[in-house]
């Protein structure tokens, strides 16, 4: 029988302490509904390791199996489903509600470059002290940023006014958006 590390949060070997429990072999093998303390010595005669799948089922069900080796498995699982996530970048380009046209020119041509390489990018309006009271100021620089931009990018969310900024959220053309989300 190993001995593990008793960080485990599930239960296993004499930890279960369960009056009847399904209990099913390393290799397919069902042993039928039997006391904690039977599936416990059935393991160790195999030299293997009792541990508690199923806690919520009728009756609750076990697994003789080597622990080290199943937990060795759900790690490399883990891992393998990190290296396929995709992680997203957002950039962030702020602007004032009285911005210059060649300042807009010269944040455009940042966003593209963001845009082409794949990254999101969240466009915000910063209103300072009374430009608070009139946020259509803000939505416009960033109506007209939308119409700079084109095709290079797709609006994901519409300018928003929120605090003191007026915010639009822009991806690129490749990542279409999910209905899913």
């Amino acid at each position: 029988m190993n001995k593990k590390d008793n960080k485990t949060s599930t239960p296993m070997n004499e930890k279960i302490n369960l009056p009847e429990v399904r209990c099913l072999g390393d290799d397919g093998t069902q042993y039928g509904i039997v006391s904690s303390k039977e599936a416990l010595k059935i393991a160790q005669t195999e030299g293997l390791d009792l541990v508690l799948i199923a806690p919520d089922a009728k009756p609750p069900v076990v697994k003789i199996m080597d622990f080290g080796k199943f937990k060795y498995q759900q790690e490399k699982k883990a891992k393998e489903a990190k290296k396929k996530q995709v992680k997203v970048v957002v950039k962030e380009i702020k602007l004032t509600a009285k911005i210059a046209q060649n300042d807009i020119n010269f944040k455009i041509k940042h966003a593209l470059e963001f845009l082409a390489q794949g990254n999101h990018v969240k466009f915000r309006v910063f209103l300072r002290g009374r430009e608070v009271s009139n946020p259509e100021s803000g939505k416009e620089v960033l109506l007209k940023v939308k119409e700079m931009l084109g095709d290079a990018g797709i609006v994901e969310k519409e300018p928003q006014f929120e605090g003191r900024f007026v915010n639009m959220y822009v991806l690129p053309p490749k990542h279409e958006k999910k209905k899913s989300e």
